[in-house]
């Protein structure tokens, strides 16, 4: 979701109608590119840059001919005016550029075909409609007394890529994950063979999620400048594209959800990091929510999280021009109650004041218009952005918010039978660090709620818990940083704190009653670590799977809370496309689990954490 601010920001890609990406190209390039002429100049025109895609002008300014030029802009810059210039294209590689292909003609692995009682994989974000993060042992195929065999059957390595946070899905024998350069790829299951690739303009942000058009099947998926994307799932060509919203500033980081031949998308945004800038006049984004026809991508419905625009405000006590409200960005993927008509989704922050009533909440809408039927705020006046953490807060609200947000999904599930009581509750874990159970059939009265934690920007319960509907897993985040002065200067640093954070919990759905807590093993001797716990976890029967930043993917007994199983993705690995392949810290997306395999994806740089480019196929010896 968001970062902590410290000496980097993630690089943030905005559409060709962003005005500050055009301001920064007049300032540093159009002088000579707008100069150039003849069909003997060396230097460009804009038309011919026109025709070049975003990553290969990015290429230009950071390693290419034109390094030197643009070594005065930061990385963020360089990245805005790369997508300001450049022609967004999705491109399908041949065969024969493509590293270990799978046999032409080849059927999907054996084991991996539709049997009774056996399910197509793990499609979505969370394992169902009811983002439970759990599947049933024969859904699974695998059973907890074999989380302990679990052994790496294969890896798969991405080029140039130090981030990987889109959660792969499973879908009929076939492995489809994307990457930080914008590749998609068709992996076999069993043997990581590649059926396809192809590469999209941007950063695939979200996870991916499958679902079938006219019977055939296809993959959905969300990138970092706020496209959707439909391809083909047998042969990766690209079905359509659209942006869900179409502020500069907007993103996709809500894993799409399909159902009935729709898709439903939130959108959120990087202008919370904008706000980092004294130039930017901050903020105007507004959340939403959208069901898409998941054939021809057009929107059927649109539902904003802030009812109204934002309009200039009074200047805040720092003195900074203020647009507002905004904020209210949905980074998670909606859960669906089909049988009632309803959808439920979670919502960030305000980016600036005043604050609204839907931000830091569950709302749950009508699934067939939209229509807003009731909300549950968690945290009232949370309105904040980066620069809250910056000396001065140039373009911080007065409101100053916690920034207790949610990056989770809401997780509904059914109550044993009680004849006066609750039959069902949404699980709620917010960035506060405490998990809530609320009644979605009482405008989400609460039932209970625990705290686990300190919470806070990058603290609390992170990417999501899961629940087998007896008991709900919830990972603990709060990451912390230690802070020192550089050397005869006043320039602070920041390091991972490698004593603070991470942790695992169950707690009853029932009554929240806490059943059990494992603390982390640590970081030993590594550096730079964080024991935090942040991505998303997975549950089986018995096993809980949960990723951690020190690199390290773990099995929990579902009993006791006893780590059964235990593997250090932080290391280099032999890779069956023959890239080099290293692991690292383990965000955002959780492990998956079908076809009695189990796929993660390992390497998460930001903070100053551990960068890797492998997809990890896991299956019992």
């Amino acid at each position: 979701m968001k970062y902590l601010y410290l000496s980097l920001i993630a690089p943030i890609i905005l559409s060709a109608a962003d005005p500050y990406a055009e301001q920064l190209f007049q300032k540093n390039c159009a002088s000579c590119h707008q100069a150039a002429s003849g069909a003997e100049a060396r230097i460009p025109q804009i038309a011919a840059l026109k025709t070049m895609s975003p990553a290969a002008i990015l290429r230009t300014l950071e390693s290419g001919i034109m390094k030197s030029q643009a070594a005065p802009l930061s990385g963020d810059e360089r990245m805005k005016v790369a997508n300001f210039l450049g022609t967004a294209v999705t491109v399908e590689r041949r065969r024969e550029e493509i590293a270990n292909p799978c046999p032409a003609g080849g059927p999907a692995s054996a084991p991996w075909k539709d049997g009774p009682g056996q399910t197509q994989g793990w499609t979505s974000w969370g394992g169902g409609l009811a983002n439970t993060r759990f599947l049933p042992a024969n859904e699974a195929g695998l059973q907890a007394d074999a989380v302990p065999r679990l052994a790496l059957k294969w890896a798969f390595a991405f080029p140039d890529t130090s981030t990987l946070r889109s959660q792969p899905a499973v879908y009929r024998g076939r492995v489809f994950v994307g990457s930080q350069d914008g590749s998609v790829c068709a992996l076999d299951a069993v043997s990581g063979c590649v059926h396809w690739s192809t590469m999209v303009q941007a950063q695939v942000r979200s996870g991916i999620a499958t679902g079938e058009i006219a019977g055939n099947p296809a993959i959905f998926f969300g990138d970092s400048a706020g496209y959707v994307y439909a391809l083909d799932g047998a042969t990766g060509k690209q079905l359509w594209r659209m942006r869900p919203d179409e502020h500069p500033a907007s993103t996709v980081t809500a894993t799409p959800v399909f159902h009935q031949g729709r898709l439903y998308v939130g959108a959120a945004s990087r202008e919370e990091a904008l706000s980092v800038s004294a130039g930017y006049m901050c903020c105007t984004f507004r959340g939403s929510e959208a069901a898409l026809d998941a054939a021809t991508g057009k929107t059927i419905w649109k539902r904003y999280m802030i009812p109204e625009l934002a309009k200039e405000r009074s200047k805040s006590k720092h003195g900074a021009a203020v647009f507002g409200p905004s904020g209210a960005g949905v980074w998670t993927a909606p859960t669906l109650d089909p049988e009632r008509d309803t959808m439920y989704v979670t919502t960030g922050d305000n980016y600036s004041d005043p604050a609204t009533s839907m931000s830091d909440a569950v709302v749950a809408l009508r699934l067939s218009s939209g229509e807003i039927l009731w909300s549950k705020q968690l945290t009232a006046k949370d309105a904040w952005n980066s620069s809250c953490q910056l000396p001065g807060k140039v373009n911080c609200p007065d409101t100053e918010g916690p920034d207790f947000d949610f990056a989770a999904s809401a997780i509904l599930v059914s109550l044993p039978p009680n004849e006066k009581g609750p039959k069902r509750a949404l699980l709620l874990g917010q960035k506060s660090a405490v998990i809530y159970a609320v009644d979605p059939d009482r405008k989400g009265q609460t039932l209970w709620q625990a705290r686990i934690g300190e919470g806070g920007t990058v603290g609390g319960i992170e990417w999501g818990p899961a629940s087998d509907g007896r008991n709900v897993y919830v990972a603990l985040s709060d990451i912390r940083f230690e802070v020192a002065l550089k050397s005869g200067s006043n320039d602070r640093t920041y390091q991972l704190d490698p004593n603070k954070g991470g942790g695992l919990f169950a707690f009853r759905v029932d009554n929240g009653e806490r059943m059990w807590q494992t603390p982390p093993p640590g970081c030993g001797d590594r550096r730079p670590c964080s024991p935090a716990q942040s991505a998303a976890i997975t549950a089986i029967p018995g096993a809980v799977f949960s990723g951690s930043e020190d690199g390290h993917l773990r099995g929990y007994s579902t009993t006791n809370g006893h780590i059964i199983w235990d593997f250090d993705t932080a290391r280099e690995f032999k890779t069956v496309n023959g890239v080099a392949g290293h692991g690292g810290a383990i965000d955002v997306a959780g492990p998956v689990v079908a076809g009695g395999m189990l796929f993660s994806v390992s390497g998460y740089p930001a903070r100053g954490g551990m960068g890797g480019n492998v997809l990890l196929a896991f299956g019992v010896e």
